[in-house]
């Protein structure tokens, strides 16, 4: 058998590794892909690791593994450095008969592994990408980045505040610009009339969660949500006098990357589920929803004015963000 091996961090995996590794795999009989990593790398361990497994998940020869990085000493030249990778892991997997990199390190760690050494794409023609390059600048490599890879860094936007002051209409044109797709309000789905129960709010929580990470899988770059759970807590108060501690649990699930508070200066539209027309009544929603944010400590962008000037507000950030 010939046993190859691809080390890395795979911060995060990205179309040049995948490259590489399947040139392994094209190599030899067997390819160990083994994933270093330590408590305080900017992605998760194990989020990285399923990605690799997900990948590769269909090609038994590719053989992904998760090591601590404690033998690592960046402060070595790259031969003792080099060194000290081939000895530990000549202590963790079967003899390797082959290394891959497309790194510099890749001859020497070859050498003191007793091995060959093949070098793929070194000057990076093919895949001008690296792990460093898509963390700062996610946008700017994303046609590197795997479809399973891109939810992890799209930017989620939640479209904030009291009813019937644009949230809906907002998130739809905004998906529509920006070609990606958003998350409605999935409550307008489940009840037809504010006449609902603790089982109901239960369920209109955890459906309003899953269906954000369904729209995620599908998200390019941004991802627009008509609503969050703090709202869905705001009514649950409000219409049932409780709040279900899941909903708690539920918001803890999803992190926003900006949120927009839509203002009530807009005119009031009645459509059968909305009841908290009256001006006073929308004043008070619009400071309930303000408080939550702010004993969040959740920082805002306020969205007022014309329909036009609340666009430019959302389209404004969005296009800093992608830039």
């Amino acid at each position: 058998m010939k046993r190859g091996l691809v080390i890395g961090k795979f911060l995060p995996i990205h179309k040049g590794h995948i490259a590489l590794i399947e040139f392994a795999a094209s190599q030899c009989d067997e390819v160990i892909v083994s994933m270093s990593y330590t408590p305080q790398d900017p992605i998760d361990p194990e989020q990285r690791f399923t990605w690799i497994q997900d990948l590769f998940v269909h090609n038994p020869a590719i053989k992904p593994a998760m090591v601590l990085d404690n033998f690592d000493d960046e402060s070595l030249p790259i031969g003792p450095r080099t060194e000290r990778w081939a000895s530990f892991i000549k202590k963790t997997y079967p003899p390797i008969d082959v290394v891959f990199s497309s790194e510099p390190y890749g001859e020497p760690f070859a050498t003191h592994l007793g091995a060959q050494h093949i070098s793929f794409d070194s000057d990076r023609m093919n895949y001008p990408v690296s792990g460093s390059a898509i963390r700062q600048h996610p946008f700017w490599h994303w046609d590197y980045i795997p479809d399973n890879v891109k939810p992890f860094f799209v930017k989620k936007i939640c479209f904030y505040g009291p009813e019937s002051t644009g949230k809906s209409m907002m998130a739809k044109r905004m998906a529509e610009h920006y070609h990606t797709v958003s998350v409605p309000e999935v409550a307008r789905e489940l009840i037809t009339s504010n006449e609902f129960n603790r089982e109901d709010i239960i369920t209109i929580g955890r459906k309003q969660t899953e269906r954000i990470f369904k729209q995620l899988r599908q998200a390019n770059k941004l991802l627009f949500c008509d609503t969050d759970l703090i709202t869905t807590q705001i009514y649950s108060r409000h219409y049932l006098n409780v709040v279900p501690p899941v909903l708690y649990e539920f918001e803890k699930m999803v992190q926003y990357d900006q949120y927009f508070l839509f203002e009530t200066d807009v005119p009031w539209v009645g459509d059968g589920l909305r009841d908290l027309g009256e001006e006073n009544k929308r004043k008070k929603m619009y400071e309930i929803f303000k408080d939550e944010l702010e004993r969040r400590n959740i920082s805002f962008i306020p969205v007022k004015g014309s329909w036009a000037e609340r666009e430019k507000i959302i389209t404004d950030y969005c296009d800093r963000l992608l830039s």
